[in-house]
């Protein structure tokens, strides 16, 4: 998998694809993340990719030109099979989403910043809108690592226990049953015999349980689907 990642401050996303899990997977050669500083595709002497919003109101919009030259230079080296903007106003990410992208070759994502993007960027080249929560954040990077980790920890050789990954909350629209390791009383407070017992059926049975009771009780919608 290639994932291009376009940003005005590529330098805050270094450190976590420098650091456990993901680095592992840029190593393997299972990913490959290459940033790419907007500033490069800039107007005049000033280098300029930003301008006041037409129509009047508070901030400043990243400029339709810079982001239009740089996103098609890239897709004139390759077919990307989505084209993201990170933005509040996007679809909220979920495993669904993440499982779907992580199948995927090649990924550009788009990190907003200031107000956000020239509408006509969006009409142009997105092809899918993400948003990562209902708040705003200053910009898209931190929002583009976030996607990026969901999507790279369910390729193939990245988890050293690929079904780990299999039994995370969301996979199967239930949230994790609860976990538990040594010792076996600490504080009074016990691990459940039934995952101490061997029986593999009944402790299947016994984390479902745990599942669906727990989404009952923080995340009913999850039900629903």
């Amino acid at each position: 998998m290639r994932i291009d990642i376009i940003s005005v401050l590529p330098e805050l996303m270094v450190s976590p694809f420098q650091t456990s899990i993901l680095k592992r997977a840029v190593e393997k050669g299972l990913v490959e993340v290459n940033f790419h500083q907007l500033r490069d595709w800039s107007i005049g002497k000033h280098k300029q990719i930003d301008d006041e919003p037409y129509g009047g109101g508070a901030g400043m919009v990243m400029m339709v030109e810079p982001l239009d030259k740089c996103i098609s230079e890239l897709k004139s080296a390759r077919n990307y099979d989505e084209i993201i903007y990170l933005t509040p106003d996007g679809k909220t990410l979920n495993q669904k989403t993440a499982n779907t992208l992580s199948i995927q070759e090649n990924l550009l994502f788009i990190c907003g910043h200031y107000k956000g993007i020239d509408q006509r960027v969006r009409d142009l080249h997105v092809t899918l809108e993400i948003s990562i929560g209902d708040f705003v954040l200053t910009g898209g990077e931190l929002a583009a690592c976030v996607l990026a980790d969901s999507i790279i920890r369910l390729l193939p050789g990245v988890l050293n226990d690929e079904q780990s990954a299999l039994t995370d909350s969301f996979q199967d629209d239930l949230l994790s049953p609860p976990i538990f390791t040594r010792p076996k009383i600490y504080k009074n407070l016990e691990v459940p015999e039934i995952l101490l017992s061997g029986d593999t059926a009944k402790i299947e049975d016994w984390k479902y349980e745990e599942a669906l009771r727990i989404t009952e009780e923080r995340r009913p919608d999850l039900l629903g689907n």
